[in-house]
């Protein structure tokens, strides 16, 4: 180094340096989710929102806001997920802008690419997400509300930040204006009647006084922020404006959003129920001739449904069918036909899209219809799977050329040697149905929760 005319000074410790090392070569500690001060109240909170449960009336594009202006957060406003009782989640936006930036992205996007995983991670909001267990969920009734006990329930918590990303730990800030929102929207649900037709659509408002967490947990810890009044006041309203443009903005321009037919609102709030098909059940999109489907038609030990709605133009004798098989053990099969027969038969089969806001991942879910309007969740398809991208491709393509007439096999053998491959002796339901898009039934693209895990 002397050539080099470089000085070289020697010293036998280099303390950050070593903090560095030591750091590398020590197990990470991780901070916990929730701070300690405000754990108790957020787990209590959020079992009130899920006993509430106000995803049965409000869709994602019904838009709330609160106004807390305390730790430096002026006006939240919450997308609510769960109509469509797949998944059940609070989405708290720290402003308006990001929430309709995100939703333009979502609804305006001509491809599935990646690039959408940034458009998820780019958002300004905290989250909760609720968690029931599996085997306890409970599919909502036809006029009556799903119910699971609330113990039964698991509550994550985090954030999604233009420069953080996706964290699943809580600051003490946002925990404690968490607990003030969260006991804000569970008075004014029990002031107001969601359940109201077009709630969202009608200016509603409520002022509240929160008793402040942060003032209560300091007899009980230190805190490192300001713990301000001991009551804050809450102004918690619908966005009437906002909600009505992202449901027109969701939907296309022609159906008429103030009210449909039978008076209710015009897009489709049947919950999907997401259990009828059997796990381990062989999926299968393709295309059979309508030879090969006459001998199902004829045969007595076959159930045979024809279109419930007659098509405008029939296929030909030479046409080639867009079929989805769904292949399971015989008593799963029979059960699963039973239920389709009780509810009036299956009138129309849909692919609605989806996003998944982890992963980035587009997805379409596959959805039977039966005549009584009961959707049916039988597969999801990731569009960024070459697999599951061409089948759908090709199911499209089936669909057009068919004029929207296809069908659908309930069969047996799924252990058995035809495994996949099911034939004339392994088929127990037949139905014809039409092929419908997700605006023809009322269905906004679904969103599924966040999950930090």
């Amino acid at each position: 180094m002397q050539d080099l005319d470089i000085p070289v000074e020697y010293t036998p410790v280099l303390p950050v340096i070593d903090e560095v090392f030591e750091k590398l070569q020590s197990p990470e500690i991780l901070d916990p989710k929730l701070p300690a001060a405000f754990e108790k109240a957020l787990l209590e909170k959020a079992a009130l929102l899920w006993e509430d449960a106000p995803w049965q009336h409000l869709s994602e594009q019904e838009i709330l806001a609160i106004e807390l202006n305390r730790w430096e957060i002026e006006t939240l406003y919450l997308s609510v997920l769960g109509l469509a009782g797949l998944e059940y989640g609070l989405l708290f936006y720290r402003d308006l802008e990001s929430l309709q930036q995100f939703r333009h992205k979502l609804l305006n996007s001509q491809d599935f690419s990646d690039d959408m995983q940034q458009a998820f991670l780019e958002q300004n909001c905290l989250f909760i997400n609720f968690n029931p267990a599996e085997d306890v969920i409970a599919m909502p009734l036809e006029g009556k509300a799903a119910i699971v006990d609330n113990t039964a329930v698991e509550y994550e918590f985090g954030s999604l930040h233009p420069l953080e990303g996706l964290r699943s730990q809580l600051a003490e800030e946002e925990a404690a204006s968490l607990v003030v929102v969260l006991e804000a929207l569970h008075r004014f649900f029990k002031k107001h009647d969601l359940s109201t037709d077009k709630f969202a659509l009608k200016p509603a408002s409520s002022r509240f006084r929160i008793p402040n967490p942060a003032k209560a947990s300091l007899h009980t810890s230190p805190l490192e922020i300001d713990p301000g009044p001991d009551k804050i006041a809450v102004k918690v309203s619908d966005g009437a404006c906002v909600s009505a443009t992202f449901l027109a903005e969701t939907f296309d321009a022609d159906i008429d959003y103030s009210a449909a037919s039978d008076g209710k609102t015009a897009f489709n709030t049947a919950p999907l129920i997401s259990d009828s098909v059997p796990d381990g059940s062989f999926i299968m999109l393709g295309n059979h001739t309508d030879k090969k489907l006459a001998p199902l038609r004829d045969n007595p030990r076959i159930y045979y449904q024809s279109f419930i709605h007659p098509p405008q133009k029939r296929p030909t004798a030479k046409a080639s069918w867009p079929i989805l098989t769904i292949q399971t053990s015989r008593p799963k099969a029979q059960k699963l036909l039973a239920q389709l027969r009780r509810e009036g038969g299956i009138r129309a089969i849909c692919f609605n899209p989806g996003t998944d806001p982890l992963s980035g991942q587009f997805f379409q879910v596959g959805l039977l219809e039966t005549e009584l309007g009961h959707l049916h969740l039988f597969n999801e398809y990731e569009l960024n799977n070459p697999i599951d991208g061409h089948s759908l491709e090709k199911w499209a393509e089936g669909t057009a050329q068919n004029d929207g007439c296809c069908g659908c096999i309930i069969a047996t053998g799924a252990t058995g040697i035809h495994q996949g491959r099911p034939t004339i002796k392994e088929i127990v339901g037949f139905f014809e149905l039409q092929a419908k898009q997700p605006d023809e039934l009322g269905l906004a693209p679904l969103m599924m929760s966040y999950d930090p895990e």
